[in-house]
Formats: C-alpha cells, sequence, structure tokens
C-alpha cells in the first residue's frame, strides 16, 4: 500500500491537481490554502477521498487493490470498535453506527510528508495540534519515520512507528455523542528536515444529517447536526485560521 500511495504522490503536480476531475471537488490537498501566517501551515499534501472514490484511484497508480482492500478492512473494524465503545458506554448494544454510519459518507486520507528545511524554531507542522471531527480515526503511520505527536495535559508525547499496529483516535463526535465518557484525542505532525513521511488514515463519518446527542442528562453538549459541525469548523478556521470544535457546542457555549 505505501509503494502505490508513494507512486500517487511522485505523480507531477499539474497532474495530482487533474484529478479533481475525477474525484470530489477538494480531493487533492497541498499546505493550507486558507494560511495567513506561517504557524497556521500544514507542510503536508494528502488525497482525502470519499470511501466509495477509492477505486478511482486506478487513474494515477497502476494498482490500487492494496489501498482498497485497506479502506474495505478498517471499514469494518471501525465498525466493530465503535459497536464495542457504544455497549460499554450505554450498557446495552446500539445500532446507531449502523444506522448512520456507511461507506459512503467516510472517507480515506493519504498523507505526504516532505522534508521541511524550515529550522525547528520555525515551529511549521505538518499537521497542526487539532482533534478530528469525526467518531473515530484509525490510522496506519509510516513504519519507519516517526511524526505523530498526542497532546495530553500541555505535553505531546511521540508514538513510535509499528509496522504491526494501528492508531485508534477518538473523534469530536464520540466525545458528544458520550457526554464527555470518550475524550477526543489532540495530535499534531512534526516535520522531518531530511525524509519524507506517509501515512493513511480512515475516518469513520456519519451521514451529514445525523444528529449528535448525548443519551446522559444533564448534557454537557446541545444537540446537533454533523453539517452543523461541520460548518461551524469551516467558518472558525476561515475567521481565526484554527479549529474551535466542541467549546463551541456546550449547552451553555456563548456565541460571538
Amino acid at each position: 500500500m505505501r509503494r502505490e500511495q508513494v507512486k500517487a504522490f511522485k505523480q507531477p503536480f499539474d497532474r495530482k491537481k487533474e484529478e479533481d476531475d475525477k474525484f470530489s471537488a477538494g480531493t487533492y490537498r497541498w499546505g493550507t490554502p486558507t494560511a495567513t501566517c506561517l504557524n497556521q501551515l500544514a507542510w503536508s499534501e494528502a488525497f482525502h477521498i470519499p470511501l466509495l472514490e477509492v477505486e478511482n484511484l486506478t487513474s494515477i497508480v497502476s494498482c490500487s487493490s492494496a489501498i482498497e482492500q485497506f479502506a474495505t478492512t478498517v471499514a469494518d473494524l471501525a465498525q466493530k470498535l465503535a459497536g464495542i465503545l457504544a455497549e460499554k458506554y450505554l450498557g446495552r448494544k446500539s445500532t446507531f453506527f449502523q444506522d448512520n454510519c456507511a461507506p459512503s459518507t467516510c472517507y480515506l486520507r493519504m498523507n505526504r510528508y516532505p522534508p521541511c528545511p524550515m529550522p525547528p524554531a520555525a515551529a511549521v507542522f505538518g499537521l497542526m495540534p487539532h482533534t478530528d471531527s469525526d467518531f473515530l480515526t484509525i490510522l496506519y503511520q509510516d513504519d519507519q519515520v516517526g511524526g505523530l505527536q498526542l497532546v495530553k495535559d500541555g505535553k505531546c508525547f511521540a508514538v513510535k512507528p509499528n509496522p504491526q499496529a494501528l492508531i485508534v483516535n477518538i473523534g469530536d463526535l464520540f466525545q458528544a455523542w458520550s457526554n464527555g465518557v470518550y475524550k477526543s484525542v489532540e495530535h499534531r505532525v512534526v516535520t522531518n528536515p531530511h525524509v519524507e513521511r506517509f501515512s493513511t488514515a480512515y475516518f469513520f463519518c456519519p451521514s451529514y444529517d445525523t444528529e449528535i446527542e448525548s443519551r446522559c442528562e444533564p448534557s454537557i453538549y446541545r444537540k446537533f447536526s454533523f453539517k452543523e459541525y461541520r460548518q461551524q469548523v469551516q467558518e472558525d478556521v476561515g475567521k481565526l485560521g484554527r479549529k474551535v470544535g466542541l467549546s463551541r457546542f456546550t449547552v451553555n457555549a456563548i456565541y460571538s
């Protein structure tokens, strides 16, 4: 899979941009087009592909079967993990994720982090510190080049590459749905001045109309749809250069 991913990113820039015509708009992404200062810049490029369009990768790689197989495998894994977490939280089985998270609403993201010539003091990230706006993210990181860091209590912890393991991150939607029982994990990717790094992530998302609501009282978060959440995140990034996230959706949140 990594070999095929490298092939996709080694295509000329113009060729990669042309792929937007074969996928949904915005599939090929690079840097941070909305950045207004250096600390908003993401030193990376990516193919962010709706799961149902992964088969279209044959236009830029000679064999996409490994990538398709990975997508299918982690999609099944995400459903199983979500079901286990939901049952532990509710004390009973739930069909919520089967009913609302289908292949048509989930995404696969192939990432490339080029060597970064900027000095460490410039604090340029491959991906800026953030939480994911989904239920679960399943990540296969580069098996040799590190860079992923988890943020906890203001401290950063490097995640050592392990070719035999997948990384599972809780996302914002699971935190809201579980009323804070499961915490969305903040993470970032640091750049490497000498070597490039690759990773592949699967985002377990619901349909835009799905309403996120806790089953516990008192609820920390008000009821909101995934569409509303995405729109608010995009608005905040456009205005502030950063994601505000769940604090916008607490019961007592004050909007400005």
